[in-house]
């Protein structure tokens, strides 16, 4: 089997305009967190995420999260690119109760990943359409960051 190798595509950091409370659904307490925008920048692509995006977000009974993210970025050239990702944040009840108050935690106390697509018309960043991504996550009070890297 041959070796996962990764590396660095961009930071990412997303602002929240509130939440939509669905409410206890059959899968768990499901949320919807609207995003205002953000700002991305790696080596090949830098620019500000789009408002209008959303985070369809799951508190499951065993006390994790799941994330269904649609969010549109924005090059400093022009490009818009499409990103979804999946993702799942957990750790210790006492942890985890902190971030969803929304004070700052050491984000090595939980685990917070990401797959992420993209999908592009920009023959520019025609790239991307051929590309899966994964990010390791935080989640301080002023929102969402993530690093993000390609596998190549």
């Amino acid at each position: 089997m041959a070796e996962i190798r990764t590396a660095h595509l961009m930071t990412m950091r997303l602002t929240v305009n509130g939440m939509q409370m669905v409410g206890a659904t059959p899968n768990g307490g499901r949320r919807v967190g609207l995003v205002g925008g953000g700002t991305f920048e790696g080596a090949r692509l830098k620019g500000t995420i789009l408002p209008g995006g959303a985070d369809w977000i799951i508190a499951r009974p065993d006390g994790s999260t799941t994330l269904d993210v649609r969010i549109v970025l924005q090059t400093d050239d022009g490009a818009a690119i499409a990103m979804t990702y999946r993702g799942l944040r957990h750790g210790p009840a006492e942890v985890m109760d902190k971030v969803n108050k929304g004070e700052f935690v050491d984000p090595a106390l939980y685990y917070f990943r990401t797959a992420i697509l993209f999908e592009t018309a920009s023959e520019r960043y025609s790239w991307l359409n051929g590309i899966i991504a994964i990010g390791t996550g935080s989640r301080p009070p002023e929102g969402p960051v993530y690093d993000v890297f390609e596998v190549l």
